[in-house]
């Protein structure tokens, strides 16, 4: 089987979860293309995806001069302050915000340059130390704080569910996850949007959906094992 044929199968998937889950709302794809090749990614881009996830500040920067004007780049992995400068213009999303400094940082840039970039507060929804994300209880605080910085915009959360078999464990987390952003909608602050829910990933996107997701990280299932 193809990467187009893998594509096809991954959003008839989708539309089933949507039609299982309450809410029936659209949802974005996001093809995780980390440790993927440019090639991949342009089979992909030709199949009629234009949402890649990366997770290195580095490859990142590699692969963008080396794509389609047209793609969206989305960063959802961790990185430290002194990587902003090269992603912050670059990218349509930075999904992986989890704390203070990072958000001060990329306010900073933003502001000399007038722009507003768009990022997901990421949420440590099963609390493992190996991921990164605020605490769910720290999640307000955070939220507070970034409000005053008027060059990012905050449009939604992001997860990952726990390392386990346990379906009802992984449901359990996701559903912390979308109670939390209806939370904090309403609040109605007026400086944030809370568009986005991403969460779910190659082994629990259905789930995921089924509990309120409507954005997706998928690579294994699209691209097949890392190189």
């Amino acid at each position: 089987m193809n990467l187009s044929d893998n594509l096809k199968n991954i959003l008839e998937d989708i539309e089933r979860a949507k039609e299982r889950s309450k809410l029936h709302q659209e949802v974005k794809l996001i093809g995780v293309s980390k440790h993927h090749s440019v090639d991949e990614i342009l089979e992909a881009y030709n199949a009629g995806l234009k949402d890649f996830g990366e997770n290195r500040v580095q490859e990142l920067r590699e692969k963008i001069d080396l794509l389609p004007d047209d793609i969206n780049f989305h960063m959802i992995g961790n990185f430290q302050t002194n990587k902003v400068k090269y992603i912050y213009d670059k990218v349509a999303l930075i999904q992986s915000v989890d704390r203070l400094n990072l958000i001060e940082e990329i306010d900073k840039r933003a502001s000399k340059d007038h722009i507003t970039v768009d990022v997901l507060i990421q949420v440590n929804i099963s609390r493992e130390e190996q991921k990164g994300g605020v605490l769910p209880e720290k999640l307000p605080e955070l939220i507070e704080k970034a409000i005053e910085y008027k060059n990012i915009r905050i449009k939604g959360l992001m997860g990952m569910g726990p390392l386990t078999e346990d379906h009802g464990e992984i449901r359990k987390c996701f559903r912390e996850l979308f109670n939390l952003r209806e939370s904090i909608k309403n609040r109605n602050y007026k400086e944030i949007d809370m568009d986005y829910l991403s969460m779910g990933m190659s082994g629990d996107f259905e789930i995921a959906i089924e509990e309120g997701s409507n954005m997706v990280r998928v690579g294994t299932k699209i691209f097949g094992s890392r190189k």
